[in-house]
């Protein structure tokens, strides 16, 4: 496995991306599902296809390609590219395919290990001050409001239903981040996504009393 061939892959993929699913997200989630899978497994087998499976995991992403298939296609081509057996690159196809909160929102789907440390890294880039940002920056390019205390929060229990409902910046915390801790797989990502949950009740928080004039 080549990382720099992988970072370079997915930055050339990316490049144009604006809604905080860019090179540097993938980029802060390969390290991350790494570090939390070499806790928990320090002799680091699979740690390389840990790393390779959330470098790429946005490339096929709806919100950044018109052609998700296509770009599946891209990705398992370079994968080939790339002297992994067919278990490991069935096991990151599987993992990139199924790991997003959209795709799991009426259905849950078990991830393979590695896929497991992905996803928790995944949804921790949208935690903490971090994702505070991303979640700005994504509403800001949807043309999403910040806030209108007359938009209620609503349970999110569909995919149609959650890409196309009315929505703000902060119902968006309500709708799902403040929820994310609670859907980790493991015992470091839980841990990380209730300090970075806390950061954000915090900000939430001091925005309403802003917000208000209090």
């Amino acid at each position: 496995m080549d990382r720099k061939a992988v970072a370079n892959f997915v930055k050339e993929k990316l490049k144009d991306e604006r809604t905080g699913h860019d090179f540097y997200h993938g980029e802060r989630v390969a390290k991350l599902a790494e570090k939390m899978y070499l806790a928990d497994y320090p002799a680091g087998e699979l740690a390389d296809i840990v790393y390779t499976a959330g470098f790429v995991h946005d490339v096929i992403d709806e919100k950044v390609t018109d052609n998700p298939d296509q770009s599946l296609q891209e990705v398992l081509a370079f994968l080939k590219t790339q002297q992994l057996s067919l278990d490991e690159l069935n096991d990151i196809e599987y993992t990139i395919t199924h790991m997003s909160y959209s795709k799991n929102i009426e259905h849950h789907y078990e991830l393979p290990l590695i896929g497991k440390y992905v996803q928790d890294a995944d949804r921790i880039e949208s935690l903490g001050a971090i994702g505070i940002a991303r979640a700005f920056q994504f509403g800001g390019k949807h043309g999403n409001l910040i806030y209108d205390p007359a938009i209620k929060p609503e349970k999110l229990v569909s995919y149609e239903q959650y890409r196309h409902h009315e929505e703000t910046t902060i119902n968006h915390f309500y709708e799902k981040l403040f929820h994310l801790e609670k859907l980790m797989n493991t015992t470091s990502g839980r841990a990380e996504a209730h300090r970075r949950t806390q950061f954000m009740h915090e900000f939430v928080d001091e925005f309403l009393k802003e917000w208000n004039v209090d």
